[in-house]
Protein backbone atom coordinates (compact mmCIF):
# COMPACT_ATOMS: atom_id res chain seq x y z
CA UNK A 1 0.00 0.00 0.00
CA UNK A 2 2.68 2.21 0.89
CA UNK A 3 4.76 1.33 -2.30
CA UNK A 4 1.25 2.42 -4.49
CA UNK A 5 0.60 5.34 -2.42
CA UNK A 6 4.46 7.23 -2.92
CA UNK A 7 3.69 5.79 -7.00
CA UNK A 8 0.49 8.53 -6.88
CA UNK A 9 2.87 10.89 -5.44
CA UNK A 10 4.21 12.31 -8.96
CA UNK A 11 3.45 16.10 -8.34
CA UNK A 12 6.72 18.33 -7.05
CA UNK A 13 6.08 19.11 -3.78
CA UNK A 14 5.43 22.96 -3.58
CA UNK A 15 6.42 25.65 -1.07
CA UNK A 16 3.55 25.36 1.25
CA UNK A 17 4.85 21.76 1.78
CA UNK A 18 8.62 22.27 1.91
CA UNK A 19 7.76 25.10 4.72
CA UNK A 20 5.48 22.62 6.53
CA UNK A 21 8.04 19.93 6.48
CA UNK A 22 10.95 22.53 7.88
CA UNK A 23 8.11 23.56 10.63
CA UNK A 24 8.56 19.83 11.91
CA UNK A 25 12.35 18.86 11.73
CA UNK A 26 11.82 17.27 8.81
CA UNK A 27 14.79 18.69 6.58
CA UNK A 28 17.40 16.35 4.20
CA UNK A 29 20.09 15.45 6.03
CA UNK A 30 23.30 13.45 5.69
CA UNK A 31 25.12 11.85 9.13
CA UNK A 32 28.07 10.42 6.55
CA UNK A 33 28.62 14.35 5.03
CA UNK A 34 28.68 14.90 8.29
CA UNK A 35 30.77 13.27 10.09
CA UNK A 36 33.29 13.12 7.16
CA UNK A 37 33.58 16.87 7.30
CA UNK A 38 34.24 16.51 11.34
CA UNK A 39 36.91 14.42 10.82
CA UNK A 40 38.61 16.11 7.75
CA UNK A 41 38.59 19.16 10.08
CA UNK A 42 39.98 17.82 12.79
CA UNK A 43 42.80 15.79 10.76
CA UNK A 44 43.76 18.73 9.40
CA UNK A 45 43.81 21.21 11.71
CA UNK A 46 46.10 18.44 14.05
CA UNK A 47 48.44 18.09 10.75
CA UNK A 48 48.63 22.03 10.73
CA UNK A 49 48.79 22.50 14.05
CA UNK A 50 50.76 19.36 15.16
CA UNK A 51 54.36 21.28 15.49
CA UNK A 52 52.58 23.74 18.10
CA UNK A 53 50.73 20.62 19.67
CA UNK A 54 54.32 18.96 20.59
CA UNK A 55 55.26 21.71 21.54
CA UNK A 56 52.36 22.34 24.19
CA UNK A 57 53.12 18.43 24.92
CA UNK A 58 56.60 18.84 26.24
CA UNK A 59 55.54 21.90 28.45
CA UNK A 60 52.80 19.99 29.80
CA UNK A 61 55.76 16.60 30.55
CA UNK A 62 58.07 19.76 32.16
CA UNK A 63 55.55 20.86 34.39
CA UNK A 64 55.08 17.63 35.74
CA UNK A 65 58.84 16.42 36.16
CA UNK A 66 61.22 19.71 36.58
CA UNK A 67 60.29 22.35 39.59
CA UNK A 68 63.07 23.72 42.23
CA UNK A 69 63.73 23.04 45.77
CA UNK A 70 61.84 26.13 46.75
CA UNK A 71 58.69 25.38 44.68
CA UNK A 72 58.70 22.45 46.18
CA UNK A 73 58.57 22.70 50.03
CA UNK A 74 56.36 26.02 49.11
CA UNK A 75 53.45 23.71 48.92
CA UNK A 76 52.14 25.65 45.98
CA UNK A 77 53.94 22.81 43.38
CA UNK A 78 50.68 21.12 42.37
CA UNK A 79 48.29 24.26 42.02
CA UNK A 80 50.65 25.76 39.64
CA UNK A 81 51.47 22.32 37.38
CA UNK A 82 47.89 22.18 37.34
CA UNK A 83 47.14 25.51 36.16
CA UNK A 84 49.64 25.54 33.51
CA UNK A 85 48.88 21.99 32.33
CA UNK A 86 45.36 23.38 31.62
CA UNK A 87 46.05 26.43 29.92
CA UNK A 88 48.56 23.99 27.74
CA UNK A 89 45.98 21.74 27.17
CA UNK A 90 43.65 23.93 26.03
CA UNK A 91 46.14 25.42 23.86
CA UNK A 92 45.96 21.89 22.33
CA UNK A 93 42.77 21.24 22.04
CA UNK A 94 41.08 24.51 20.89
CA UNK A 95 42.26 24.86 17.10
CA UNK A 96 41.12 21.38 16.81
CA UNK A 97 37.14 21.94 19.01
CA UNK A 98 36.86 25.24 16.76
CA UNK A 99 37.55 23.69 13.81
CA UNK A 100 35.07 20.56 14.20
CA UNK A 101 32.14 22.87 15.81
CA UNK A 102 32.30 25.02 12.07
CA UNK A 103 32.32 21.71 10.47
CA UNK A 104 29.52 20.53 12.39
CA UNK A 105 27.32 23.58 11.82
CA UNK A 106 28.87 23.73 8.22
CA UNK A 107 27.95 20.62 6.94
CA UNK A 108 23.98 20.40 7.70
CA UNK A 109 23.80 24.44 6.07
CA UNK A 110 25.51 22.98 2.62
CA UNK A 111 22.38 19.95 2.70
CA UNK A 112 19.73 21.39 3.84
CA UNK A 113 19.85 24.76 6.14
CA UNK A 114 20.12 24.99 9.54
CA UNK A 115 16.86 24.99 11.15
CA UNK A 116 15.10 24.46 14.69
CA UNK A 117 12.37 22.72 14.90
CA UNK A 118 10.46 22.53 18.24
CA UNK A 119 8.31 20.34 17.04
CA UNK A 120 10.83 17.61 16.29
CA UNK A 121 11.64 18.36 20.09
CA UNK A 122 8.69 16.33 21.14
CA UNK A 123 8.46 12.88 22.28
CA UNK A 124 7.07 10.68 19.89
CA UNK A 125 6.16 7.22 21.41
CA UNK A 126 5.17 5.73 17.98
CA UNK A 127 8.78 5.22 17.37
CA UNK A 128 9.37 2.96 20.16
CA UNK A 129 6.96 0.39 18.09
CA UNK A 130 9.09 -2.58 17.59
CA UNK A 131 6.54 -3.61 14.51
CA UNK A 132 7.05 -0.10 13.22
CA UNK A 133 10.96 -0.32 13.39
CA UNK A 134 11.01 -3.75 11.89
CA UNK A 135 8.88 -2.62 8.79
CA UNK A 136 11.90 0.08 8.55
CA UNK A 137 14.54 -2.43 8.62
CA UNK A 138 12.97 -3.66 4.97
CA UNK A 139 12.06 -0.75 3.49
CA UNK A 140 13.89 1.67 1.00
CA UNK A 141 15.71 3.88 3.44
CA UNK A 142 16.38 1.09 5.86
CA UNK A 143 18.25 -0.98 2.99
CA UNK A 144 20.06 1.97 1.57
CA UNK A 145 21.32 2.72 5.09
CA UNK A 146 22.31 -1.19 5.21
CA UNK A 147 24.18 -0.84 1.94
CA UNK A 148 26.05 2.54 3.34
CA UNK A 149 27.00 0.47 6.52
CA UNK A 150 28.38 -2.32 4.31
CA UNK A 151 30.03 0.24 2.13
CA UNK A 152 31.85 1.61 4.78
CA UNK A 153 32.59 -1.02 6.47
CA UNK A 154 34.57 -2.74 3.06
CA UNK A 155 35.70 0.97 1.79
CA UNK A 156 37.52 2.34 4.77
CA UNK A 157 38.22 -1.11 6.49
CA UNK A 158 40.20 -2.30 3.12
CA UNK A 159 41.75 1.16 2.53
CA UNK A 160 43.48 0.67 6.36
CA UNK A 161 44.35 -2.84 6.17
CA UNK A 162 45.77 -1.95 2.55
CA UNK A 163 48.03 1.15 4.53
CA UNK A 164 48.91 -0.90 7.63
CA UNK A 165 50.18 -3.51 4.87
CA UNK A 166 52.09 -1.12 3.04
CA UNK A 167 53.77 1.39 5.94
CA UNK A 168 54.87 -2.27 8.17
CA UNK A 169 58.34 -0.79 7.81
CA UNK A 170 58.02 2.52 9.42
CA UNK A 171 55.87 0.97 12.03
CA UNK A 172 58.25 -1.23 12.97
CA UNK A 173 60.71 1.80 12.88
CA UNK A 174 58.67 3.36 15.33
CA UNK A 175 60.60 1.45 18.25
CA UNK A 176 63.82 1.05 17.62
CA UNK A 177 64.96 4.71 17.62
CA UNK A 178 65.04 7.65 19.71
CA UNK A 179 61.70 8.24 21.83
CA UNK A 180 60.90 12.15 20.44
CA UNK A 181 61.25 10.34 17.05
CA UNK A 182 59.04 7.87 17.54
CA UNK A 183 56.47 9.28 18.43
CA UNK A 184 56.89 12.09 16.33
CA UNK A 185 56.77 9.22 13.31
CA UNK A 186 53.13 7.28 15.36
CA UNK A 187 51.63 10.45 14.92
CA UNK A 188 52.47 11.32 11.51
CA UNK A 189 51.68 8.14 10.70
CA UNK A 190 48.24 8.31 12.33
CA UNK A 191 47.58 12.19 10.83
CA UNK A 192 47.95 10.48 7.17
CA UNK A 193 45.62 7.38 7.93
CA UNK A 194 43.20 9.61 9.50
CA UNK A 195 43.49 12.03 6.62
CA UNK A 196 42.59 9.13 4.41
CA UNK A 197 39.69 7.75 6.52
CA UNK A 198 37.93 11.02 6.22
CA UNK A 199 38.65 11.63 2.59
CA UNK A 200 37.05 7.75 2.31
CA UNK A 201 34.37 8.80 4.34
CA UNK A 202 33.71 12.21 2.35
CA UNK A 203 33.56 10.33 -0.64
CA UNK A 204 30.50 8.39 1.46
CA UNK A 205 28.81 11.20 2.18
CA UNK A 206 28.63 12.94 -1.19
CA UNK A 207 27.29 9.97 -2.57
CA UNK A 208 24.49 9.78 0.75
CA UNK A 209 24.09 13.67 0.70
CA UNK A 210 22.96 13.87 -3.28
CA UNK A 211 20.64 10.56 -2.86
CA UNK A 212 19.30 12.19 0.69
CA UNK A 213 18.55 14.98 -1.26
CA UNK A 214 16.85 12.66 -3.91
CA UNK A 215 15.06 10.54 -1.41
CA UNK A 216 13.63 13.89 0.36
CA UNK A 217 12.14 15.37 -2.29
CA UNK A 218 10.70 11.82 -3.52
CA UNK A 219 9.21 11.34 -0.15
CA UNK A 220 7.62 14.99 -0.05
CA UNK A 221 5.60 14.63 -3.81
CA UNK A 222 1.90 15.73 -3.54
CA UNK A 223 -0.25 13.19 -5.74
CA UNK A 224 -2.79 15.70 -7.89
CA UNK A 225 -5.65 15.48 -5.46
CA UNK A 226 -3.27 17.16 -2.74
CA UNK A 227 -1.91 19.64 -4.94
CA UNK A 228 -5.67 20.61 -5.71
CA UNK A 229 -6.82 20.55 -1.84
CA UNK A 230 -4.30 22.68 -1.20
CA UNK A 231 -4.76 25.25 -4.23
CA UNK A 232 -8.27 25.35 -2.41
CA UNK A 233 -7.03 25.99 0.65
CA UNK A 234 -4.75 28.97 -0.11
CA UNK A 235 -7.02 30.43 -2.51
CA UNK A 236 -10.23 29.72 -1.64
CA UNK A 237 -12.74 27.53 -3.23
CA UNK A 238 -14.92 28.83 -6.90
CA UNK A 239 -17.95 28.81 -4.17
CA UNK A 240 -16.07 30.61 -1.44
CA UNK A 241 -14.94 33.32 -3.60
CA UNK A 242 -18.30 33.95 -5.72
CA UNK A 243 -20.06 33.52 -2.36
CA UNK A 244 -17.13 36.75 -1.56
CA UNK A 245 -17.66 38.24 -4.70
CA UNK A 246 -21.31 38.85 -4.59
CA UNK A 247 -20.85 39.96 -1.03
CA UNK A 248 -18.49 42.78 -2.36
CA UNK A 249 -20.86 43.57 -5.09
CA UNK A 250 -23.80 43.94 -2.65
CA UNK A 251 -21.63 45.80 -0.67
CA UNK A 252 -20.49 48.31 -3.63
CA UNK A 253 -24.09 48.73 -4.81
CA UNK A 254 -25.66 49.92 -1.07
CA UNK A 255 -23.06 52.20 -1.39
CA UNK A 256 -23.58 53.71 -4.25
CA UNK A 257 -26.93 54.12 -3.54
CA UNK A 258 -26.35 55.49 -0.09
CA UNK A 259 -24.74 58.07 -2.87
CA UNK A 260 -26.65 58.67 -5.28
CA UNK A 261 -29.25 61.38 -3.54
CA UNK A 262 -25.86 63.57 -4.04
CA UNK A 263 -26.33 63.80 -7.83
CA UNK A 264 -26.50 66.81 -9.67
CA UNK A 265 -28.13 64.72 -12.41
CA UNK A 266 -28.60 61.30 -14.40
CA UNK A 267 -27.84 60.57 -17.84
CA UNK A 268 -29.74 57.61 -19.19
CA UNK A 269 -30.17 55.70 -22.39
CA UNK A 270 -33.37 55.70 -21.97
CA UNK A 271 -33.61 52.09 -20.14
CA UNK A 272 -30.36 50.23 -20.24
CA UNK A 273 -28.19 52.54 -18.77
CA UNK A 274 -28.04 55.17 -16.16
CA UNK A 275 -25.03 57.01 -14.96
CA UNK A 276 -25.08 59.56 -11.95
CA UNK A 277 -22.79 62.51 -11.85
CA UNK A 278 -21.71 64.99 -9.40
CA UNK A 279 -20.37 67.92 -9.89
CA UNK A 280 -19.41 71.00 -7.18
CA UNK A 281 -17.42 73.84 -8.88
CA UNK A 282 -15.20 74.89 -5.82
CA UNK A 283 -14.01 71.08 -4.95
CA UNK A 284 -13.81 69.24 -8.31
CA UNK A 285 -11.94 69.49 -11.14
CA UNK A 286 -14.23 67.84 -12.84
CA UNK A 287 -18.08 65.95 -12.72
CA UNK A 288 -17.79 62.75 -11.32
CA UNK A 289 -19.49 59.13 -11.45
CA UNK A 290 -21.06 58.58 -8.22
CA UNK A 291 -23.21 55.47 -9.58
CA UNK A 292 -24.12 53.72 -12.27
CA UNK A 293 -25.62 50.36 -13.91
CA UNK A 294 -27.41 48.50 -16.72
CA UNK A 295 -31.05 46.69 -16.98
CA UNK A 296 -32.19 46.05 -13.53
CA UNK A 297 -29.43 48.39 -11.71
CA UNK A 298 -30.20 51.15 -13.90
CA UNK A 299 -34.09 50.68 -13.39
CA UNK A 300 -33.36 51.43 -9.21
CA UNK A 301 -30.85 53.88 -10.05
CA UNK A 302 -33.58 56.40 -12.04
CA UNK A 303 -36.69 55.37 -9.55
CA UNK A 304 -34.12 56.71 -6.77
CA UNK A 305 -33.67 59.62 -8.48
CA UNK A 306 -36.70 60.17 -9.43
CA UNK A 307 -37.58 59.78 -5.47
CA UNK A 308 -35.03 62.67 -4.76
CA UNK A 309 -36.03 64.84 -7.93
CA UNK A 310 -32.93 64.49 -9.65
CA UNK A 311 -33.08 65.29 -12.85
CA UNK A 312 -32.74 62.41 -15.74
CA UNK A 313 -31.45 63.98 -18.93
CA UNK A 314 -31.50 61.10 -22.00
CA UNK A 315 -28.09 61.30 -24.08
CA UNK A 316 -27.80 57.75 -25.10
CA UNK A 317 -24.09 57.91 -26.73
CA UNK A 318 -22.89 60.18 -23.66
CA UNK A 319 -24.57 57.34 -21.21
CA UNK A 320 -22.97 54.27 -23.24
CA UNK A 321 -19.62 56.35 -23.29
CA UNK A 322 -19.81 57.32 -19.39
CA UNK A 323 -20.24 53.59 -18.44
CA UNK A 324 -17.80 52.18 -20.46
CA UNK A 325 -14.96 54.61 -19.82
CA UNK A 326 -15.55 56.10 -15.87
CA UNK A 327 -15.53 53.66 -12.67
CA UNK A 328 -17.52 54.70 -10.04
CA UNK A 329 -15.88 57.43 -7.66
CA UNK A 330 -13.81 58.94 -10.91
CA UNK A 331 -13.80 61.83 -12.41
CA UNK A 332 -15.01 61.86 -16.24
CA UNK A 333 -12.43 61.52 -19.25
CA UNK A 334 -11.37 64.87 -20.63
CA UNK A 335 -12.85 63.71 -23.86
CA UNK A 336 -16.26 63.79 -22.67
CA UNK A 337 -15.82 67.47 -20.86
CA UNK A 338 -17.64 68.90 -23.62
CA UNK A 339 -20.76 66.58 -23.83
CA UNK A 340 -21.22 67.14 -19.89
CA UNK A 341 -20.98 70.17 -19.58
CA UNK A 342 -23.16 70.54 -22.42
CA UNK A 343 -25.41 68.33 -19.91
CA UNK A 344 -24.63 69.84 -16.92
CA UNK A 345 -25.72 73.40 -18.47
CA UNK A 346 -29.40 72.02 -19.97
CA UNK A 347 -30.08 70.55 -16.02
CA UNK A 348 -28.68 74.27 -14.97
CA UNK A 349 -31.17 76.18 -17.52
CA UNK A 350 -33.80 74.25 -16.56
CA UNK A 351 -33.90 75.07 -13.15
CA UNK A 352 -33.95 78.37 -14.02
CA UNK A 353 -36.63 78.36 -16.84
CA UNK A 354 -38.58 76.79 -13.45
CA UNK A 355 -37.73 79.28 -10.88
CA UNK A 356 -38.73 82.50 -13.30
CA UNK A 357 -41.54 80.64 -14.98
CA UNK A 358 -39.64 80.59 -18.35
CA UNK A 359 -39.87 77.83 -21.05
CA UNK A 360 -37.27 75.14 -20.59
CA UNK A 361 -34.57 75.02 -23.47
CA UNK A 362 -34.56 71.64 -25.83
CA UNK A 363 -32.49 68.67 -23.93
CA UNK A 364 -29.36 68.87 -25.91
CA UNK A 365 -27.96 66.09 -28.33
CA UNK A 366 -23.95 66.03 -27.39
CA UNK A 367 -22.24 64.35 -29.93
CA UNK A 368 -19.20 61.52 -28.65
CA UNK A 369 -16.27 59.49 -30.51
CA UNK A 370 -18.19 56.38 -30.66
CA UNK A 371 -15.15 54.46 -29.76
CA UNK A 372 -15.47 55.76 -26.46
CA UNK A 373 -18.47 54.08 -25.68
CA UNK A 374 -16.07 50.32 -26.24
CA UNK A 375 -18.40 47.34 -26.60
CA UNK A 376 -21.62 49.25 -26.07
CA UNK A 377 -21.91 50.62 -29.12
CA UNK A 378 -24.34 49.76 -30.45
CA UNK A 379 -26.47 49.33 -27.41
Amino acid sequence: MADQEQEDRTEQPSEKRIREAREKGDLPRSRDLSGSMVVLAAVATLISTGHDAMEHARTIYRLGLSYSREALFAGQLPVHAWYGALHEAVAIVAPIAVATLLAALGAPTLLGGLNFSAEALQPKFERLDPIAGLGKIFAMRGLVELGKSLLKLLMIGGALLILIHSWQPEIMETGRGVVGAGIAQSLGLLGRAGLIFGVMLGLIGGVDAIWQRFDYTRRQRMTKQELRDEHKESDGSPELKGRIRQVQQQMSRRRMMQELPKADVVIVNPTHFAVALQYDDGRMRAPKVIAKGVDVLAQQIRLVAASHRIPLVEAPPLARALYATTDIGREVPASLYVAVAQVLAYVYQVKQAVTHGMTPPEPPRPEVDPDLMGPYRDN
